[in-house]
């Protein structure tokens, strides 16, 4: 390239010695008409001989320069024709008089002559012009001048090579001015005017400029159509583009395999797949670029599995894929899986393609979406050529996998080997800082982006946002990013909303919203799913109702993730009819959009109506997922409705999803809660890596059903396994300690928290913590504790010393936390219910109906209380002293033959006629009625039991030999041949 560039020099120096020439012999004409212009003649002879000194300087590095500028142009062969050459006599000086007699400008003829004789010819200067031209060289232009001298301006096949010179290399305003000026001109002309508008992006330009040309009578050619069809492509100008096809099809070029090729692109980006489809269709002779660009149609339109079954069909046509053929391929299997990359990587192989930068790119950007990022290294690996996006796609890849070490060790390799960073790069990094919630390094980050001066740049800005957003507890810094951001897009304003709405912030979030219209800014489906995911309180039901208005106005509710975020956020409320509302005027309706509907009705405890969605589910032939597998068993688990939950433990195991961890960790929670630990203990072993959220479930269901010891020694496990626990961990811990009576171990475990783990005690663990010596008798280290702890008492904390106090007979305590309780939340009935009883305990009724009438005065009400059973499938709900039970009659019948046989072992029956006929005395009667005599009776209480029920749910095991297991508020109460697992300490 360097003896390419010398060769050009001198060429173009020789070119200039020769016009000196040129005026010298004009000069030394006039010379002996004028003695005066002898001195003009010396300075120009003068100026030839230093240019010719430069010349030899030039090539000074070249042992004979002379012979390698002849060298490398055409040379015409000595012929009695030429009299130039035949004339010249190397070894005598040059006779200028033959430049008078225009044997050296011609029309036509020799290039250069041999020795020091030269020819300035329309066949040179054509040389010249075309030898820059396919070399972008702008010292090509130089001979335009000589052009005009020689008389050849109008010559038009001169003039559409500077055409395209001066468009390579100058840009379009040089080339329009070019075309403006020429007097003539051909189909090769505005092809070519046409071609330079089309490659510097004046798509518009393009297409009017081709209006001209038809208009102009000109014939366009299929390079012509091939660049109109490019514009039309970007613009995604269908009805130019149909009346492109048309002419096309008018001059004969239907058949032509590059516009063939330019249509299918022209369609398939226009979204018109089926038309692209009927293209390739009717081709007469498919090429690879045929068969490429339809195979990049079907990606585009989304057909992944129909781009990959072309494959085949094309090798079997006979046709060669190149490496644009497999870029393409990777392309669709990302979205396939792993093993559709592997096996086109494969094919690469075995085709022995080349492994350039744009194919490694994509190979890499396959293993990296696959997230095997060994195997991406390994790949990038083989060639030392790498660019910008290449490395984007690695540090992407470790972002997905959130490795940020990897990533950032990539960015410095990156900027080591000399690749400047781009927007993207620092965009993929930004976001493992996000991901990761690295805030120093997102600060060290964004110092880089101001010096790279890419701080306006939109991707580079709304990913410092997100960042400052997600990582930092004030919202300046992602203000000061949002403000640099030169055009903020709607990305830029939906990461502003989102970091609201994270903050909660939701009036900002709205003002936000507001704003964004005002500057002309469309907001798009994932900014208004991202305000409404933080509407989730009755507070904001207004501003709610205000969005949806807008939703339905712009016609908005037509996206699913809309629709599904209206349904999530009026569930969350409680607005279940609304809810509803919504998913009937949803067109489409997926997996997710159920699995909202049931996570806010499992929210707001409507358990049973999550449980109902299962069959709108299948009516809407919808296949549930493993988020709303978890979400269904969940409302099992609430309910402890063992049935449904069998029934989709069955589901999961037949459809697959029985492996994903959630499913099985809602598996593990529901037996738990069934009090079927057996079940749930073997689900738990069945999974390979249990994390934290599995032996959470696991040691709450062994604590929960009485196992104390059990959930210790699991806890102990789960550290052996190492797993760490979080502060879900340790109140699971402290209710087994609290309710085994392991006072010293529970206080422990306490300490251990923050001194072992690292983990600050929160004001939930305190509540264990005092429940845990109030319960034990502890009443007045109880008190200490509430006194000392870093946190302001809450109503629940009183309200649990409160309840020890009621256990253990200590009025005057009892009195002073009810008096802290209500002053706190005066509408909790439960204060005044246990207060009432400890007075009626201690022989103070009449303070005990004080204290009943004071809660009716303000409105109280006691929670009544509920037992609910299940037997086939159905749940049968009682209420305390309630006679709607169709079978009412032979429970009362039931419950009096009970009472007899139980007076004979010592059971003695309180006058209390209430008592008699609480809801879970009717679930035992009922279940003895109506499941079988050696099935265990599963009942589920909303509040504690109390001491009479739950003697008398232990004499009945000890009469019948049955199992009944109690949920109350509280626990588990497995009753079994007179014994209760509580060990009468609950």
């Amino acid at each position: 390239m360097k003896t390419s560039s010398k060769v050009l020099n001198s060429v173009f120096a020789l070119i200039f010695i020769h016009l000196l020439m040129c005026s010298l012999v004009l000069s030394l004409h006039h010379e002996r008409k004028n003695p005066r212009e002898r001195n003009h003649s010396r300075r120009l002879l003068l100026s030839a001989a230093s240019v010719s000194t430069n010349l030899k300087k030039l090539n000074g590095n070249m042992k004979e320069p002379k012979k390698a500028v002849e060298a490398s142009l055409p040379r015409v062969p000595p012929s009695t024709s030429n009299p130039i050459q035949n004339n010249v006599d190397p070894q005598k000086p040059f006779d200028f008089s033959s430049l008078r007699r225009g044997e050296w400008i011609q029309k036509s003829g020799p290039m250069i002559a041999v020795g020091t004789t030269m020819c300035l010819s329309e066949v040179f200067c054509s040389w010249v012009l075309s030898y820059c031209n396919s070399r972008s060289l702008k010292e090509g232009v130089y001979i335009h001048s000589p052009l005009i001298k020689l008389g050849l301006q109008d010559h038009l096949f001169l003039n559409n090579i500077l055409l395209s010179l001066y468009a390579k290399c100058f840009g379009i305003e040089p080339a329009e001015k070019m075309f403006d000026g020429m007097s003539y001109k051909d189909v090769v002309t505005w092809t070519g005017m046409i071609s330079a508008y089309v490659k510097n992006g004046n798509h518009e330009q393009a297409l009017e400029l081709f209006e001209h040309m038809v208009i102009s009578g000109v014939v366009p050619n299929e390079f012509t159509f091939s660049s109109v069809l490019r514009s039309c492509a970007f613009l995604r100008e269908l009805e130019w583009g149909t009346y492109v096809q048309a002419q096309i099809i008018k001059f004969g070029f239907e058949s032509n395999p590059v516009l063939g090729s330019a249509l299918m692109d022209f369609y398939s980006k226009c979204d018109h797949f089926m038309e692209a489809s009927e293209i390739f269709k009717f081709m007469d002779s498919c090429d690879t670029v045929s068969w490429s660009t339809m195979i990049s149609s079907l990606i585009q339109s989304q057909k992944w599995d129909q781009a990959l079954r072309l494959y085949p069909q094309m090798l079997k046509a006979g046709i060669s894929p190149n490496e644009f053929t497999f870029v393409k391929l990777l392309t669709a299997s990302t979205f396939l899986g792993l093993d559709y990359g592997k096996l086109i990587h494969a094919h690469v192989i075995l085709w022995g393609v080349e492994l350039n930068l744009v194919l490694k790119t994509a190979l890499v950007t396959m293993y990296v979406k696959c997230q095997r990022m060994d195997d991406a290294l390994n790949v990038s690996n083989q060639t030392t050529e790498s660019d910008v996006f290449l490395w984007t796609a690695l540090i992407s890849g470790y972002t997905q996998v959130l490795d940020l070490e990897k990533a950032i060790a990539s960015f410095r390799e990156m900027e080591i080997l000399g690749v400047l960073p781009n927007t993207f790069t620092y965009a993929g990094v930004l976001a493992v800082c996000s991901s990761v919630t690295a805030l120093e390094l997102g600060e060290q980050l964004h110092s880089r982006v101001i010096k790279a001066g890419l701080e306006g740049d939109s991707s580079v800005g709304n990913s410092l946002i997100d960042m400052y957003m997600k990582c930092s507890p004030s919202i300046e810094n992602a203000l000061q990013a949002f403000n640099e951001v030169l055009s903020p897009n709607v990305i830029s304003w939906t990461s502003l909303a989102a970091g609201f709405t994270q903050h909660g912030l939701l009036s900002e979030a709205f003002r936000a919203f507001a704003e964004m219209l005002v500057v002309g800014v469309e907001p798009n489906c994932f900014t208004l799913s991202s305000i409404l995911k933080g509407c989730g309180t009755t507070e904001a039901l207004t501003q709610v109702r205000q969005l949806h208005a807008y939703i339905l106005k712009t016609k908005a509710d037509s996206d699913i993730t809309v629709g599904n975020s209206l349904v999530d956020v009026y569930a969350r409320v409680g607005m279940v009819d609304d809810a509803w509302r919504v998913i009937g005027r949803m067109k489409h309706r997926d997996a997710i959009t159920y699995t909202c509907l049931a996570t806010g009705l499992n929210q707001t405890g409507h358990h049973e109506m999550s449980l109902n969605i299962v069959p709108h589910m299948q009516g809407d032939d919808i296949k549930m997922d493993s988020f709303s597998l978890t979400c269904f068993l969940c409302a099992s688990a609430s309910l402890a409705a063992m049935e449904p939950g069998k029934q989709i433990h069955c589901y999961s195991v037949k459809s697959g999803l029985d492996c994903w961890l959630s499913v099985s960790n809602g598996l593990v929670d529901l037996y738990g809660k069934c009090g079927s630990i057996r079940d749930a203990q073997k689900v738990f072993m069945e999974i390979s890596e249990p994390n934290v959220v599995s032996w959470n479930g696991f040691i709450s269901g062994l604590a929960s059903n009485g196992l104390f010891s059990s959930a210790l020694s699991s806890f102990e496990n789960m550290l052996l396994a190492g797993t760490e626990p979080d502060s879900i961990t340790f109140l699971v811990v402290l209710y087994a300690c609290s309710h085994g009576a392991l006072v010293d171990l529970g206080c422990e475990y306490f300490r251990s928290m923050h001194e072992n783990y690292g983990i600050t005690p929160q004001l939930d663990h305190y509540v264990c913590l005092v429940d845990l010596l109030g319960r034990a008798g502890y009443l007045q280290e109880a008190i200490a504790v509430i006194e000392t702890m870093p946190f302001r008492p809450d109503a629940l904390i009183y309200k649990t010393l409160l309840g020890s106090c009621h256990v253990h007979g200590n009025l005057s305590l009892g009195e002073h936390m009810a008096r802290l309780c209500i002053e706190l939340d005066p509408s909790d009935p439960t204060v005044y219910v246990l207060l009432a009883n400890m007075y009626d305990n201690s022989g103070k009724s009449d303070l005990g109906d004080q204290t009943r009438w004071m809660m009716r005065e303000r409105g109280l009400k006691k929670n009544p209380g509920q037992s609910w059973i299940e037997i086939r499938n159905k749940v049968h709900v009682f209420k305390a002293g309630g006679r709607l039970h169709p079978q009412i009659t032979k429970i009362h019948e039931m419950l009096e033959s009970l009472r007899a046989k139980l007076r004979s072992v010592g059971y003695l029956c309180g006058d209390d006629v209430t008592s008699s006929y609480h809801s879970e005395k009717l679930a035992v009667a009922f279940g003895l009625l109506n499941t079988p005599s050696t099935a265990p009776i599963r009942i589920i209480k909303n509040i504690r039991i109390c001491r009479d029920c739950h003697t008398f749910m232990r004499l009945v095991t000890q009469l019948f030999d049955r199992e009944i297991v109690v949920r109350d508020g509280n626990r588990f109460h497995s009753f079994k041949k007179g014994d209760c697992s509580c060990k009468e300490y609950w």
